[in-house]
């Protein structure tokens, strides 16, 4: 990790930017002390980024657990005794993981992860827009477009042309054109010094500017990172009520917040490893057994429940990192930054911050993402497109849970025809693997499948025969894909792919596109 510090480290300046904010208007709308949010990042970036195998993967507080939060403090009556049902919720992800219980992540659908990404990254343009121009009515950390106070975010949008800082707007303006020209500047070769840091700095030294010269534009602190201040330890760290442990509602609490963290956890995990570079795949057991130490690590100093978070993942892979240092050394930071560098940190606009976001939720949310899955045909575009619209008009959870129900169809009304064949010949050169694939190849036969890619050994042959196969499933084709252009490149794999066809058909359904490669 060390030799990636040149890449690790603006990055995880970057992310932590990002966090901080995140962390404090999380905990807000969760109905916990912010300095909770805080906490939980801290433990997210420094235990989780610690024991997860992600490379790229960033946890902490999660806006999809928000509602939960705020239900269970109010049901359970006290913030300690939530705290206790916390702890026992990361026990119950800790057994989860240590009995393989992430084998579920190698069954969730990719049409359903990428449309959880573009829904995220519209979420994000929608929500970020209003603290771009200076209209910072709803907390940082708030993700939901419909929430329960009856204010929609259409609403908010159209409120920005009555309440605004020009400020705020100048900052936002120049701050976007630097992140989408930065690259075609010499500065581009500064590894070290992302954009996006630049634009934070940037921010400060134009709000800094405006109170000196130009009053009327001055940011005002209503529209700048708020810290709470440090006054000791005691104010820090919050115990859980052990005594509590007993109460049947603090366990339904905890099963609760468990299984809704583990879900999330592992989609979000999924599609981390969609958008890395290098394809990078962690377990998810693993992943499992980290957030469950994470948990009881947050519950037992005062934290709210902790995620692998998508938001923050993002950011870390477009700012460049390249190991998990990046995540580890963020929740540094913010470990220091309620500690020591809150003066300093509450200069920041938010505008600067929703323009990182902003650009975060593009990327995610491309036009171009839309146009890929369309191609591939309705049989992916749709599940894909009934994701983003159930993610973006309900929440998260209930979201994941309709385009589940939405992709099961789809697959449920495919073939289920399981077969191929693994098979090892001996020759003077060296052992060949033959994987032969049968004639319906679905979605059913995706673990198997990438299971058995992953296994192969580094400097091995291989062929892969789909010579017979009239049906092959995208996600089987994306598996062999990922396989094909990236791990058997940097294993040393040498592979050959026989007989996959341009397209392929379903009954009453359009081409699917396939990969080409020999």
């Amino acid at each position: 990790m060390i030799s990636k510090l040149k890449q690790d480290l603006p990055a995880s300046i970057v992310v932590f930017l990002v966090a901080l904010p995140l962390c404090l208007g999380i905990a807000l709308a969760s109905g916990a002390p912010l300095l909770s949010g805080v906490i939980a990042g801290i433990i997210g970036g420094i235990v989780v980024g610690f024991l997860s195998q992600s490379h790229t993967s960033v946890s902490g507080p999660a806006a999809g657990l928000a509602a939960v939060v705020l239900a269970s403090i109010t049901q359970l009556g006290s913030f300690e005794t939530f705290l206790m049902a916390v702890v026992i919720s990361g026990m119950l992800q800790l057994v989860a993981g240590i009995a393989k219980g992430g084998f579920i992540a190698n069954y969730i659908p990719s049409n359903l992860i990428k449309g959880l990404l573009a829904a995220i990254g519209i979420i994000l343009i929608l929500k970020q827009i209003p603290h771009a121009v200076g209209f910072d009515r709803s907390t940082k950390g708030d993700f939901t477009l419909f929430p329960k106070n009856g204010e929609y975010s259409f609403s908010e949008l159209f409120g920005i042309f009555n309440y605004f800082s020009l400020g705020a707007i100048i900052i936002s303006v120049i701050s976007i054109l630097i992140m989408i020209y930065w690259d075609k500047t010499p500065m581009k070769k500064v590894k070290f010094f992302p954009a996006s840091l630049f634009v934070v700095i940037l921010g400060v030294v134009l709000n800094t500017i405006y109170q000196s010269y130009f009053p009327n534009f001055a940011i005002t602190a209503d529209h700048l990172v708020k810290i709470p201040k440090f006054e000791g330890l005691n104010s820090l760290v919050t115990l859980p009520n052990f005594a509590s442990i007993g109460n049947y509602h603090v366990w339904i609490v905890a099963f609760t917040i468990a299984i809704v963290a583990s879900i999330e956890t592992l989609l979000n995990l999924e599609a981390v490893e969609n958008i890395d570079p290098h394809k990078r795949q962690a377990s998810p057991n693993r992943e499992l057994v980290a957030q469950g130490i994470g948990n009881i690590f947050s519950g037992l100093v005062g934290g709210i429940p902790i995620t692998s978070v998508i938001v923050r993942s993002s950011v870390n892979i477009n700012s460049g990192a390249e190991t998990k240092l990046s995540a580890i050394i963020h929740g540094v930071f913010l470990l220091m930054s309620i500690l020591l560098l809150s003066p300093l940190l509450n200069l920041i606009p938010l505008a600067s911050l929703a323009c990182i976001l902003l650009l975060t939720g593009y990327k995610l949310a491309k036009i171009s993402l839309f146009k890929d899955m369309y191609s591939k045909g309705l049989n992916q575009f749709i599940p894909f497109v009934g994701t983003i619209l159930a993610i973006v008009f309900t929440d998260l959870l209930i979201g994941i849970l309709i385009g589940a129900a939405i992709s099961i169809f789809y697959i449920l009304k495919a073939n289920f025809k399981n077969a191929y064949s693994f098979h090892k010949e001996k020759h003077h050169l060296g052992d060949t693997i033959i994987i032969t694939l049968s004639e319906e190849v679905t979605f059913l036969n995706k673990a198997s499948i990438k299971q058995t890619l992953n296994e192969i050994p580094s400097n091995s042959t291989v062929i892969i025969d789909a010579t017979h196969s009239k049906y092959i499933d995208y996600d089987v084709l994306e598996i062999i894909e990922i396989f094909t252009q990236t791990f058997s490149i940097e294993n040393n794999i040498t592979t050959t792919v026989k007989g996959i066809k341009p397209f392929y058909k379903e009954e009453n359904e359009s081409h699917v596109k396939s990969i080409h490669t020999s």
